[in-house]
């Protein structure tokens, strides 16, 4: 067969080793010519492709990243752009597509069925949130990035009896402030699932200080949400899939937290350092093990599902339940998190 390989949406750590056992699992095992398509979905409209082998593949299981390139670009917001992506794929003989991405890439594959083109997918959000899956690779990489640089921060917060704020990725979901902010021993955590007040955040760290701590991390995700009518936060430019870009609400905060205690107070933005670099080796291992059952379905001919972690075994699920819902935090896990607050 001729496979041919995407990453799309935002890039975390492990899709490298997704696409390296991908390619090793078809070239050795099956005889299959594997073609990538560059950044997402845009270069299979466009036709940019470049050649997958295991030569190509080497020294790649650690790097961060992908070596595809990736986009948000979306075919259905394009005019004529998803008749593009059918005769590019029938122009350079693809037999079979592997969608390596989160919910919007994903969703993109599943309507594709109708047009029919045969795709697999293979789950990669840092967020953690498509329902479907146990846990996605990546996560685990933000996580351990998150959570040492919480470790950071508490020193230099102690140095100078400071609030430090720490913002990090979430757009919907807050499983890596959550984990984090477990891990990294935060006086509060501020997560999508639960709207805060900013008067009890503050009233939390007033009696926190009035105790002899001077010194408290704040971890926020950057889509949680205050309490309406509570603190004004300024909307941001929507994506091709239209998702608000976040981002700054670790600014906001660190402001009020310091205009209502009156205690000097920093803001550090982790962004995309949470996406770079080398992924831990559950994440590299979880990636692995998607590249290998992604191509064995697609010779199984399981087109229009997505490989997924269950109960510690990679299943089988349809496109359309792999995006059908979000998963979110747990509020037992956030309760979890609260014992520790104050």
């Amino acid at each position: 067969m001729r496979v041919g390989v995407l990453t799309g949406g935002g890039d975390c750590p492990g899709l490298n080793a997704v696409i390296r056992a991908v390619v090793r699992r078809a070239e050795r095992h099956y005889g299959d010519s594997l073609i990538g398509f560059r950044d997402g979905w845009k270069g299979v409209i466009e036709g940019n492709t470049q050649t997958l082998d295991v030569e190509a593949c080497r020294g790649i299981l650690p790097k961060g990243g992908t070596i595809l390139g990736s986009s948000r670009t979306n075919p259905y917001k394009l005019d004529g752009a998803v008749d593009e992506v059918v005769a590019t794929l029938k122009r350079v003989e693809v037999d079979a597509l592997i969608a390596i991405g989160g919910e919007d890439t994903l969703g993109v594959a599943h309507k594709l069925e109708s047009s029919g083109v045969k795709v697999v997918g293979v789950p990669k959000t840092i967020d953690n949130d498509l329902s479907a899956t146990e846990v996605t690779f990546g996560f685990h990489t933000a996580v351990q990035i998150a959570t040492d640089a919480i470790d950071r921060l508490h020193t230099t917060a102690e140095s100078h009896d400071r609030v430090m704020v720490c913002e990090v990725m979430g757009r919907h979901a807050g499983w890596i402030a959550t984990y984090a902010g477990i891990a990294g021993g935060a006086a509060e955590v501020l997560v999508p699932e639960e709207e805060f007040d900013i008067d009890e955040v503050c009233d939390f760290l007033k009696r926190r200080h009035s105790q002899g701590r001077f010194a408290s991390i704040v971890v926020v995700a950057e889509g949680a949400k205050p309490k309406e009518g509570t603190l004004a936060l300024a909307s941001g430019e929507k994506d091709a899939f239209g998702h608000v870009r976040r981002g700054g609400i670790g600014t906001v905060l660190a402001e009020e937290i310091e205009k209502r205690t009156g205690f000097e107070t920093r803001v550090t933005i982790l962004g995309h350092i949470q996406r770079g670099g080398t992924p831990t080796a559950f994440d590299r291992v979880l990636a692995t093990r998607f590249g290998v059952a992604a191509i064995d379905a697609v010779h199984d001919g399981a087109f229009d599902q997505m490989v997924a972690l269950q109960g510690g075994q990679i299943v089988r699920v349809t496109l359309e339940a792999a995006v059908g819902q979000l998963k979110t935090v747990d509020p037992d896990l956030v309760h979890v998190a609260e014992v520790f607050f104050g």
